[in-house]
């Protein structure tokens, strides 16, 4: 994508770009999978999405990225700051009326260290605002708030969407991350429970068989109960209703009670 607001041509765009973070409650909470999903999702009603990840220690979102990634978002947070945003972008590969462009993370541990510091937080908040400008939603991936970018992230988005696994261990993990938010003066909008659910949880995401990272997004595939879940995810979490960009609309039918 060109470093260029983005010509609306499109009834269905917004008014307004939503910078949605998706928050893991824990690791391995399955956000990386709920943010890319949810960007296709979009994509395939027509947005064009940008995807940012600010999980600097697990890097998960460059596993979704053939090839190398060069330069990776810690070096336009550092050395590669004065670079202009379209250089860290990488399309993915799905077929989709809209587009998704991915900013992973990618770098050595001196770098992403470096990353990590308050100044180059400030930085993150103003290139995640700079993308506000040219896509149609901002989303990104964040890790369990503990870190200056984590909180850049939540700071500068509009929703804050907790997600956590369907257990016992995930729910209480809710909680604690709904009041580290609320330290950083932010607030969970939304929970998710993947592979499962728990009291309190707004909406769930089941378990599918497509794990591997080529295999995702799979919500453009035959998995049903999959593609509703993450329908309905993205109507909750950034109040867009994508149902028609999917067949099968009585499959989708439920979707409406979650449209802001």
């Amino acid at each position: 994508m060109d470093d260029e607001a983005v010509t609306d041509e499109r009834e269905t765009r917004p008014t307004e770009t939503t910078i949605a973070a998706f928050v893991g409650a824990t690791g391995g909470a399955g956000t990386t999978r709920c943010t890319l999903e949810v960007a296709t999702a979009l994509a395939a009603d027509g947005a064009d999405v940008g995807v940012f990840d600010a999980a600097f220690a697990t890097q998960g979102l460059a596993a979704h990225i053939p090839g190398q990634v060069e330069p990776d978002l810690t070096a336009l947070l550092t050395e590669e700051a004065d670079a202009p945003l379209s250089e860290g972008l990488t399309t993915l590969d799905v077929e989709t009326a809209g587009r998704v462009a991915v900013c992973p993370a990618f770098a050595p541990f001196e770098r992403f260290a470096r990353a990590k510091t308050p100044d180059a937080a400030q930085r993150f908040e103003t290139r995640l605002s700079a993308a506000a400008d040219r896509f149609d939603y901002v989303l990104v991936d964040v890790p369990p708030v503990a870190s200056n970018q984590a909180i850049a992230a939540v700071n500068v988005a509009d929703q804050s969407i907790v997600v956590a696994p369907g257990t016992t261990r995930g729910a209480d993990a809710v909680q604690q991350m709904r009041t580290r938010l609320t330290h950083v003066g932010s607030e969970a909008t939304l929970v998710v429970s993947t592979r499962g659910t728990f009291e309190g949880a707004d909406c769930d995401v089941p378990e599918t068989d497509a794990t591997e990272p080529e295999s995702v997004p799979s919500c453009l595939g035959d998995d049903a109960a999959f593609t509703t879940a993450i329908v309905e995810l993205t109507a909750a979490a950034v109040g867009r209703d994508v149902s028609e960009a999917f067949e099968g609309g009585g499959l989708l039918s439920g979707v409406e009670r979650y449209v802001k």
